[in-house]
């Protein structure tokens, strides 16, 4: 039965040595860098403001250390250059020379091409970095040492074997390290150590020394289970969702932005046609003047009204004709068509009915307001700011623990190398690095280690403030959250009376309008019987011009109210049939 004790301590000692290898190379149950639920949306298939890096230092993925890509990254030259890509689709609206576009189609450039978009589009990636960064704690490492070291010291007694005793030491050590998500840290670590010495008393000269250590540490308390492990990634997830949402939010004001671009051209183009039509008007007063002066039927002291009015229009309309040059501009800006040469000289059509008769739409402010607080992504970000709070008490919470580890360890030994035996006469025996290893990989000398570790701060005062920080950051989120939920009812109320008041305001325009064109055909009349003179005609004729004008101008404060009611709402893309992906 003794004989075979030994064979069973060798197997059961190779059984721990794969068990524990195996433990090591255990991959974290999530691949570093890439989401729990990998999105299935795609980029647009074509989109402008893209910017193009060396992949090599762009790249987020974390290669295995000596893989083709970690040696590229590592010792390739980075190449720091970025290439932006020039604005796209933008010929696709170019009909007979001139760039015609819907609001649809202007909106789809806006989404393809803007600068400030593509910014806020490409700022995700650093939150997607954070994620790749929370899995590092899961990384393996491996630390390797080498040392030589010449040592000559003089002898102390005669048992030293020589007067002076020369030690050339050469260790070499290998360690591998790893956190699982479980929490535990494992180890695994060998060691090699040549010795050449002139000491006749070494039983083998050189002797090499091997060891193979392998040991694991588990937390009890603080740090214990793999929830507690995996937070710092939990946390990094909850706040890349939350930054989309912040994102959104600033991309739904970009739009608003620029589709108030869009509406200003075409309040401005507008306008230009009403002062063009006051200035034919005022024009023609005045030609009709002149000739009555000429003919005698009037004083020559009428002529200053009509002079005066006709270049008042004439400064109307190169004042708007400037105001839209500038707003074309500030156009050509949102849809990149300004870095474009081919297209950014051509002549802008904008195809939307600004005079289509408003909606007559009853708006439930009940349901509206519902839809605000369930759609606007801000709110979304403090709602998401309540769970990350949650869990950074549930980290603070962590921290408050004592530190207890338990911890266990194994070791094999070997020794070997060329030597002498102590009899008479001394016989000398060969050997070399390979007893060592045969040795070590025997199992036959073996040492076992388990072991309890516990740190107990008496009063952690860091801990303690770090969760009670947590704590007020909840609560001032729950605030905020609160706060913003009054603004949003606010906003969206003053949105639905701005669009019912700009709607009204708009039927009244048209009535101004109408009465005006009739007061202006009556007063014409009236001069060409001479029954008024021609201040009177002037008059009427330029408060046609206002009356026309602010019915512009009201269509388009109308459309610019929906856009901000939308906006308000959080309803902005669906009501556009937009994507942002």
């Amino acid at each position: 039965m003794s004989s075979f004790q030994p064979y069973i301590q060798v197997q059961s000692m190779r059984l721990l040595a794969i068990l524990l290898s195996s433990a090591l190379i255990v991959p974290a149950q999530q691949q570093p860098g890439v989401p729990a639920s990998p999105s299935s949306a795609q980029p647009p298939a074509s989109s402008g403001a893209v910017t193009k890096m060396d992949l090599s230092i762009s790249d987020g993925s974390a290669p295995w250390a000596g893989s083709g890509a970690w040696m590229r990254r590592v010792f390739k030259a980075a190449d720091t250059r970025v290439t932006v890509e020039g604005p796209v689709r933008l010929k696709d609206y170019v009909i007979d020379g001139k760039l015609t576009l819907s609001l649809k189609n202007y909106l789809d450039l806006v989404i393809a091409n803007n600068t400030d978009i593509a910014v806020q589009r490409l700022s995700i990636e650093v939150q997607k970095n954070a994620i790749q960064r929370a899995f590092a704690v899961f990384d393996p490492t491996l630390i390797s040492t080498f040392n030589a070291t010449r040592a000559s010291t003089p002898a102390t007694n005669a048992l030293q074997g020589a007067a002076v005793v020369s030690n050339l030491t050469q260790p070499f050590t290998l360690r591998y390290q790893q956190t699982l998500p479980t929490s535990t840290q494992v180890s695994s670590q060998v060691s090699w150590t040549k010795l050449s010495t002139n000491d006749t008393y070494a039983l083998f000269n050189p002797s090499y020394t091997n060891t193979w250590q392998m040991g694991f540490t588990q937390p009890l308390l603080r740090g214990r289970g793999s929830y507690v492990t995996k937070l710092p990634i939990t946390i990094a997830r909850a706040t890349r969702h939350q930054q989309g949402f912040t994102i959104e939010d600033q991309i739904l004001r970009l739009l608003v932005t620029a589709e108030n671009a869009y509406w200003d051209v075409i309040s401005s183009r507008e306008n230009l046609k009403v002062n063009n039509e006051a200035l034919k008007l005022a024009v023609a007063a005045l030609e009709r003047t002149n000739r009555e002066i000429e003919l005698g039927a009037t004083s020559e002291l009428e002529r200053f009204q009509p002079e005066q009015n006709a270049a008042t229009a004439r400064i109307n309309v190169s004042r708007t004709q400037f105001q839209l040059q500038q707003f074309e501009d500030a156009l050509r800006r949102q849809i990149g068509a300004d870095l474009d040469p081919d297209v950014r000289t051509l002549p802008v059509v904008l195809t939307e009915d600004v005079t289509k008769t408003p909606d007559q739409v009853a708006y439930d402010k009940a349901k509206l307001l519902e839809t605000a607080l369930s759609a606007r992504p801000d709110l979304k970000v403090q709602r998401l700011g309540l769970d990350i709070n949650d869990l950074s008490i549930k980290n603070a919470l962590n921290g408050l623990r004592p530190i207890f580890n338990l911890t266990g360890s194994y070791q094999s030994y070997g020794r070997g190398g060329p030597g002498y035996t102590r009899s008479i006469p001394p016989a000398f025996v060969p050997g070399g690095p390979g007893d060592a290893w045969d040795m070590l990989f025997g199992f036959n000398y073996n040492t076992f280690a388990f072991g309890l570790t516990l740190n107990l701060p008496l009063r952690d005062s860091t801990a303690a403030a770090n969760l009670a920080d947590a704590a007020v950051n909840k609560r001032l989120t729950a605030l905020r959250e609160r706060a913003l939920q009054q603004q949003i009812r606010q906003e969206v109320l003053n949105a639905i009376t701005n669009v019912e008041s700009s709607r009204e305001a708009v039927k009244l325009a048209q009535i101004a309008v109408d009465y005006a064109r009739k007061r202006a055909d009556a007063d014409q009349k009236r001069y060409d019987l001479g029954v008024i003179n021609i201040f009177f005609l002037l008059s009427s004729q330029n408060d046609l011009t206002t009356a026309e004008s602010n019915l512009v101008n009201q269509n388009v404060l109308y459309k610019r109210n929906v856009l901000t009611m939308q906006q308000r709402l959080g309803t902005l893309l669906q009501d556009r049939g937009l994507i942002i992906q």
